[in-house]
């Protein structure tokens, strides 16, 4: 496990050699009044899930004094319509949700990154399904908007499966897919950890499949994104938020027995987190080859009729924040 958890960065993150667009902005102006560690107060939106947890570490990342109210949602549409209401200044929400919402012309930024990975598509233990092609007519469940979601209509595709009439797919929670499945109501799901590794733990599930794409768009999943009103008006929250989110990961990354207590105080066992963990990759940093497997994936997503146009991905991301914080590392 530690193999998988070990270090700050994640895997195919390196620094960034040219900047974006939002890069390219007088550093200092990104950075702007970074507020003291006592007058740090923020909202932040997130899931309670081990791969999501890194805003309940930011209190700690910036010492005493920091009040960081953190919010947890069951799904990345709500997460970012609550930070385009206001009730959010920064939220995790999943690249394919990033994508959907810049191909919108809706003001959202991503800032840094949060997890890789985490995905697997499960069957019932009993279930006669042994391969992708085999869910020709069975009930799947997904969560819009996730990379989970991006993966299963890959399957589907890769399979020669029509998602509109070859299969039926259920807008389920992921909290609630294991019962689902346990009970009959559907046949397979697409979701994150752990509730994969808990349906083959309880022993009603088994994986068909780590679903994950190739090279060209690699196992990148979610980021912390804010509004560019925020941007604009309070850059000096955005960086403080930044930089927590940095030391927070290399926190979480360098004592995973803390940050499988934390998940497991939340209600899972954390024997079935520890197993979960070898499916998950926290990270902070976005390189040029992350940029360009967004870009990828939101080609893919076009091809998959998940969104109508390719927004300008450079133009998604502002990483001139991350390059602030990066100095300060050095």
């Amino acid at each position: 496990m530690t193999g998988v958890l070990l270090g700050g960065l994640c895997a195919g993150c390196s620094p960034v050699k040219e900047g974006t667009k939002e890069q390219k902005k007088d550093p200092a102006a990104a950075q702007g009044a970074e507020p003291a560690a006592e007058n740090m107060k923020a909202t932040v939106g997130t899931w309670k899930t081990a791969q999501t947890l890194t805003p309940y570490f930011y209190e700690e990342a910036l010492g005493d004094g920091a009040v960081i109210e953190v919010k947890p949602f069951t799904n990345p549409g709500d997460q970012k319509t609550a930070l385009l209401a206001g009730s959010l200044d920064m939220t995790g929400t999943t690249i394919p949700t990033a994508i959907t919402a810049a191909s919108k012309g809706e003001p959202v930024k991503v800032v840094v990154s949060l997890c890789n990975k985490c995905s697997a598509l499960v069957v019932g233990a009993e279930s006669k399904i042994e391969s992708e092609a085999d869910l020709k007519g069975k009930t799947i469940a997904y969560v819009p908007g996730t990379m989970h979601h991006v993966l299963l209509l890959d399957v589907l595709k890769r399979a020669g499966l029509d998602p509109d009439k070859d299969v039926t797919l259920v807008r389920i929670d992921f909290f609630d897919m294991g019962q689902a499945l346990s009970d009959g109501t559907i046949d397979a799901f697409l979701s994150g950890e752990p509730y994969p590794s808990q349906a083959v733990k309880d022993g009603y599930g088994r994986i068909l499949s780590y679903p994950y794409f190739d090279d060209s768009i690699g196992t990148i999943n979610a980021g912390m994104i804010v509004t560019e009103d925020t941007i604009e008006k309070n850059p000096g929250l955005v960086q403080s938020l930044v930089n927590a989110h940095i030391k927070a990961t290399q926190l979480m990354n360098s004592d995973t027995d803390a940050w499988l207590e934390k998940a497991a105080s939340f209600g899972t066992d954390k024997a079935l987190l520890e197993a979960s963990a070898k499916n998950i990759e926290l990270c902070w940093d976005i390189d040029e080859q992350y940029i360009q497997n967004t870009k990828n994936l939101a080609q893919q997503m076009l091809e998959l009729g998940m969104i109508d146009t390719v927004p300008d991905i450079d133009a998604m991301f502002d990483l001139s924040f991350l390059e602030q914080a990066k100095e300060g590392l050095q």
